[in-house]
């Protein structure tokens, strides 16, 4: 076996040029032959691509021959291969996976792009690309986000196009109905009479139940943002999640993290600062898989597919909304 592997690295050294100038490759390398999704004992020649193509949809001069001097020959899709960034960092072109956020804010993460008609967006929250119902239409957002060191405007990347009011629990307040107060009265009255603790109040009804925290960014210049996202590479459509589905996600954050839906038709309280909560309805929750500045991330399926938007969590669960909820309150598509 390593004489197969010495004779095929010497014959790569003489073959590298040629197998580079093969439009889509981008590396040239030996290691074992991969087979419906496996590694075998054949030691192969290995060309990159940024994307695998089918062979009649390549000219005769760009396929990759099946063996080189007798050595076999295998091609993977690896995407476009670049010097690594902190996803901290600016990016230009940026992806999806690095930072982001209104002028306002912290930080949180470019989630994907998506299309309204013919025009392309950034998506990530409403917390972090209109900080939390606050902005306004056109507002500046900066790649990285004010945390990370963006400053407007040699930062900005894209202004506010449009985002999904987050509603909140409105307080305990007392009611100025003089009729009810009264009732009020009269029942905590007799409460005290029969020595019972128990104590009515009026309260204000409280907000209607969310179904996302989704927002979109209309790119300043279109080529300064990505269909990648950082690690997983482009979106292959779009599906709905299941209980047990595994998924992935890219964040700001804790990068590249793989996780579970361990609950779907979730409904959760999720605190927005001090004193500020939002109630959501039919949203899944996975495991730990994110923390702060993680929001606003895309998760995909592991066959690439986009099936959240993650938004908030704790040290032990993630909170996403279901795309198909994202894609109808905002009309976009992918």
């Amino acid at each position: 076996m390593a004489d197969d592997v010495t004779n095929a690295c010497d014959i790569l050294k003489s073959a590298s040029p040629d197998l580079l100038k093969h439009g889509n490759v981008v590396a040239t390398g030996v290691g074992y032959k991969i087979t419906n999704g496996s590694k075998t004992d054949t030691v192969s020649i290995i060309c990159s691509v940024e994307r695998k193509l089918p062979a009649n949809q390549l000219s005769a001069s760009d396929r990759v021959p099946e063996t080189v001097n007798g050595i076999p020959t295998d091609v993977i899709q690896t995407g476009r291969i670049r010097a690594l960034q902190a996803r901290t960092d600016k990016h230009r072109p940026a992806p999806g996976g690095v930072s982001i956020g209104h002028t306002e804010i912290t930080a949180g993460t470019l989630g994907c792009l998506v299309k309204r008609g013919s025009d392309v967006f950034i998506l990530s929250n409403n917390h972090v690309l209109a900080n939390s119902n606050a902005a306004e239409r056109g507002d500046t957002i900066l790649q990285p986000g004010p945390a990370d060191g963006g400053r407007n405007p040699e930062d900005k990347i894209a202004e506010l196009e449009d985002f999904v009011p987050v509603s909140f629990i409105l307080p305990e307040l007392p009611s100025d109905c003089q009729f009810a107060s009264g009732v009020i009265a009269v029942l905590n009255a007799g409460c005290t009479a029969i020595g019972s603790r128990t104590r009515y109040r009026i309260v204000r009804p409280q907000a209607d139940p969310n179904l996302v925290d989704a927002a979109i960014a209309r790119p300043v210049n279109p080529a300064d943002v990505s269909n990648d996202i950082v690690d997983i590479g482009q979106l292959n459509g779009s599906a709905q999640a299941t209980l047990g589905m595994a998924i992935q996600k890219s964040g700001r954050t804790t990068s590249h993290t793989t996780g579970e839906i361990q609950q779907i038709d979730v409904t959760v309280n999720v605190q927005y600062g001090p004193g500020n909560v939002a109630q959501f309805s039919d949203q899944l929750l996975a495991g730990p898989m994110s923390q702060g500045g993680d929001s606003g991330s895309a998760v995909l399926d592991m066959d690439r597919r986009l099936v959240g938007l993650l938004f908030a969590g704790s040290d032990s669960t993630t909170i996403m909304n279901r795309i198909e909820h994202v894609f109808s309150a905002l009309n976009v598509s992918l």
